[in-house]
């Protein structure tokens, strides 16, 4: 007897270091089979910065795929085994943004694209922020060697969503949920 959703094949159709992809033959509700392409993931965490002038920390990045720079929050891949999230949220600040945080609290959790990707994203709120000794900042290279980091307003980084120019799934998310939070006295925030 087969059940529903059970993946009954697995075929490895790429292999690389952040992300590789698979054809599963799984079982439908209806009895059948049918193909899905997978793409798994390492995960990521993404870090709303948020100021004690209520401004949170954009950094302006070039991205390969879409042909252009993008306005996103500090973030990075899960690629350090058994590290806890809020210590990679907390390097991946240091290393876009220069900056350390005394706060570090889980946000909110994605599902980037669940029609094919099992990329989980965790987004942190991170306050009391502190900047990074000049002596003991990240040498940044490659694409994010012309990284232009920007305090914004949370209400203009809202209004910066709705008019289009925070397009980055991860951002989005983050900014409306920091909102949100803070409209809300921070009641929403739940214990790391």
């Amino acid at each position: 007897m087969t059940f529903a959703h059970e993946t009954v094949s697995r075929d490895e159709r790429y292999h690389g270091a952040i992300f590789s992809v698979y054809s599963d033959q799984v079982t439908m509700s209806d009895g059948t089979t049918a193909v899905r392409d997978v793409v798994e993931n390492q995960g990521a965490v993404v870090v709303v910065a948020l100021d004690d002038s209520d401004r949170v920390v954009l950094i302006k990045q070039y991205r390969h795929p879409v042909g252009r720079h993008l306005w996103e929050l500090p973030a990075g891949l899960r690629d350090v085994a058994g590290e806890d999230e809020a210590v990679t949220a907390a390097r991946e600040l240091a290393e876009e943004a220069d900056l350390t945080a005394g706060r570090i609290e889980p946000l909110i959790d994605l599902h980037t694209s669940p029609g094919f990707s099992d990329e989980a994203v965790r987004v942190f709120l991170a306050r009391d922020l502190a900047p990074v000794a000049e002596t003991d900042r990240h040498e940044r290279t490659a694409e994010e060697a012309d990284l232009e980091v920007r305090r914004v307003d949370l209400d203009e980084c809202v209004a910066m969503v709705f008019r289009g120019e925070i397009t980055n799934a991860a951002a989005v998310a983050g900014v409306l949920a920091a909102a949100r939070a803070r409209d809300s006295g921070w009641t929403l925030l739940r214990t790391a």
